[in-house]
């Protein structure tokens, strides 16, 4: 027990430290973590961790797909959902095909094991190629639907591979009864997890007690998981709209409190997960290694350079006549959505990044049939898989950025988000103006007296000063210059409160309850710095 916790701490300090030097070389930190575990398999004296795959499909799969859910936009996902589903659905269907037919022919695969290796290796995992997108700026709609296709398309995988292998325990398949239950796994989840979602929002309402709150959000993605999988689904879609139920209804029902704790905890919760995540992956290379010493070095090379081919290719054989053979087809969708610009699906088909999802299920394999055989090609298909996430994490990793600055997609991206502040700036004034005019009818109600309400108009002038008039680089420099003397305002004012808890003229509490409001305000700055032309 003392070697495991050992182990972890050791993984928690390599995740620190890797963390530190992607952000150093502007890396993106899987990468380097994926890399860091394969190098670490192979230290002399380091156990071996093994990643089960219950670990990732039961316990880590669910928070991350909540999350990802909770932060996306109900409205964005609702609006952009032909091309999301397109991509989390159709192109997830199409690439297992593709993988299908290319590894029975040029492989010799049969056809349950081939559909099973593609249902695998078919979902791309978006956390690291969204990571780099984001510090890249790209366009808005371009990050919505990769993030909607990474909140669904394991839904459509796991299915899909449970098909597969049922179909090579019982020895059949029928298409008609599996696409019928494919509806109905869909349309259940679902309602399941919108009900999971009405239900966890009540009871954190009811609690009012932010601990209790927070622990309500944990057990949440679990239990709209948990019991949709355990059923025969894949748990993914109803976590995914208990997800968006929470976020489209949450701000009304969760208090300030849960909301401000809640940030930091999912944050760390996330940033632990995703960190853990890749370096275990990485650490299968050790396993893998001594395994493949029963296989021809060949034939691993072969039929993983055949599959991670097939994938890259299906991607862009589906991308582009899925963006714009609907408009060819239909005027009123060429009206009301025109075609984008070439390079966005483009960068689209190049995210194509396989992950841990991929390699859980490759690890959750049977070893042996019913009949007690073992289990026909499962070393195979573990290699493949891992090939397959090795190459393309480290590749498109790598080469996206320069990719993105080839075809001139950013330009769009910072011309949005200049936008998008400047739309902020205009809410805010608009809220404050809203608030004063509440101000107005309250006073009038209540008989507050003149003195409140000199305060309390003085500190919505306050806030309003602190808004830029436009994004120009003037009133850039003049809101930095502002930003940076309150900072050093605040640290002032924070090591005085320390010399006054050293001189015995306060309490802790006190001093506890000072350094909240500092550390609030100081948050607040870094949360209405506008940043100019970098963006």
């Amino acid at each position: 027990m003392e070697a495991k916790f050992q182990t972890f701490l050791i993984l928690l300090a390599v995740l620190a430290s890797v963390a530190l030097t992607a952000r150093r070389f502007n890396v993106a930190p899987a990468i380097l973590l994926m890399l860091a575990g394969v190098g670490l398999a192979f230290v002399p004296g380091m156990p071996s961790v093994e990643l089960p795959p219950e670990l990732v499909l039961l316990v880590v799969l669910p928070p991350l797909i909540y999350s990802a859910s909770v932060a996306m936009s109900w409205r964005e996902f609702r609006k952009n959902l032909r091309p999301i589903v397109l991509l989390a659905v159709g192109a997830v269907i199409f690439t297992a095909a593709m993988v299908a037919a290319a590894t029975h022919y040029l492989i010799g695969l049969p056809w349950t094991f081939a559909f099973l290796l593609g249902a695998i290796v078919a979902p791309p995992d978006v956390v690291a190629p969204l990571a780099i997108a984001r510090r890249l700026h790209m366009p808005r709609r371009i990050l919505v639907v990769l993030e909607g296709e990474g909140l669904a398309n394991d839904a459509t995988a796991l299915i899909l591979y449970r098909f597969a292998l049922a179909a090579i325990m019982v020895g059949h398949f029928s298409l008609p009864l599996a696409a019928g239950e494919f509806l109905l796994i869909i349309a259940g989840e679902i309602a399941f997890g919108i009900g999971v979602g009405w239900l966890s929002l009540r009871l954190r309402k009811w609690s009012g007690d932010p601990q209790v709150e927070l622990t309500l959000s944990l057990l949440t993605p679990y239990v709209s998981f948990w019991l949709p999988e355990h059923v025969g689904g894949s748990g993914v879609i109803a976590t995914v709209a208990c997800g968006l139920y929470v976020s489209w209804n949450g701000p009304l029902l969760i208090s300030s409190a849960t909301r401000l704790q809640g940030i930091f905890f999912w944050d760390l919760i996330i940033y632990l997960i995703e960190g853990l995540l890749f370096l275990l992956t990485g650490f299968q290379m050790r396993a893998l290694y001594e395994k493949s010493k029963s296989f021809p070095l060949d034939d691993i090379l072969i039929a993983t350079a055949v599959v991670l081919v097939i994938v890259v290719v299906a991607r862009f054989a589906w991308l582009y006549p899925a963006t714009y053979l609907p408009r060819v087809l239909s005027k009123s969708l060429r009206e009301r959505d025109p075609s984008p610009p070439w390079q966005w699906p483009f960068v689209l088909a190049f995210t194509g990044v396989r992950g841990a999802v991929s390699l859980a299920a490759a690890l959750a394999l049977p070893f042996t049939l019913p009949s007690g055989e073992a289990f026909p090609y499962r070393d195979l298909i573990l290699f493949v898989a891992f090939g397959v996430i090795f190459v393309t994490l480290v590749g498109v990793g790598l080469t996206l950025p320069p990719v993105v600055r080839w075809l001139g997609v950013a330009e769009a991206g910072r011309n949005e988000h200049a936008a998008e502040h400047e739309a902020e700036i205009a809410a805010r004034r608009q809220a404050l103006d809203a608030a004063l005019r509440s101000l107005d009818a309250l006073s009038a109600e209540k008989e507050v007296s003149d003195e409140v309400m000199r305060l309390l108009r003085a500190r919505h002038e306050i806030r309003l000063n602190q808004l830029p008039d436009a994004l120009d680089p003037t009133h850039h420099d003049v809101s930095a210059a502002g930003t940076t003397l309150t900072r050093a305002l605040i640290v002032a004012e924070r090591k005085f409160i320390h010399d006054l808890l050293r001189d015995g003229q306060i309490t802790d509490e006190t001093r506890r309850r000072i350094e909240r409001d500092l550390d609030l305000e100081e948050a607040s700055l870094a949360n209405r710095e506008y940043r100019g032309a970098p963006l």
